[in-house]
């Protein structure tokens, strides 16, 4: 490695984010998509030393063209089919699978408590009970009870494990 390559190496350490993408630019011709310091300051070494030295020997460029062939490989996902997962993912999260205690939508749910008949009828979202609709059962068992209630409890509802 000559003194200048050193030199245009070493200077890149003391360079923020912002500048390294103007560096990058310089040297490869094209912007950055990256912001990452440590990225950046690494890809920029190899291509100042490359510049200076000469790249990849012929041998290694047919063995990376070669293997590049046998490989299905890309750099980047396409964007439809990112967005795609992260719509699915954002799905999930907002709408979890059912609870698997849960019955069936239109099963109903029933226990005495303190000599009172409470039946709920299970919806596809939600509960209802006496007319009015629930998120939970535990907001029901709380509106029956006046205390605070799990309601998978309240309703004697098991795990399918140990049921």
């Amino acid at each position: 490695m000559t003194e200048q390559t050193y030199r245009d190496i070493v200077q890149l350490e003391g360079m923020k984010a912002k500048a390294l993408q103007l560096r990058y630019a310089e040297v490869f011709g094209e912007p950055s998509r990256s912001g990452n310091a440590a990225y950046l300051r690494k890809r920029i070494a190899w291509r100042i030393q490359s510049l200076a030295e000469g790249g990849l020997s012929e041998r290694a460029k047919r063995r990376a063209a070669e293997l590049a062939c046998e490989a299905d490989i890309r750099q980047k996902a396409p964007l439809e089919k990112m967005l795609a997962q992260s719509i699915v993912k954002t799905i999930d999260i907002i709408s979890p699978t059912r609870d698997p205690r849960l019955p069936k939508p239109g099963a109903l749910l029933s226990r005495v408590f303190r000599g009172r008949q409470i039946v709920v009828t299970v919806l596809n979202a939600g509960f209802s009970f006496e007319g009015k609709e629930y998120k939970s059962l535990s907001a029901i068992a709380t509106e029956v009870t006046g205390t605070r209630w799990n309601g998978f409890q309240f309703f004697g509802l098991q795990a399918k494990e140990s049921a």
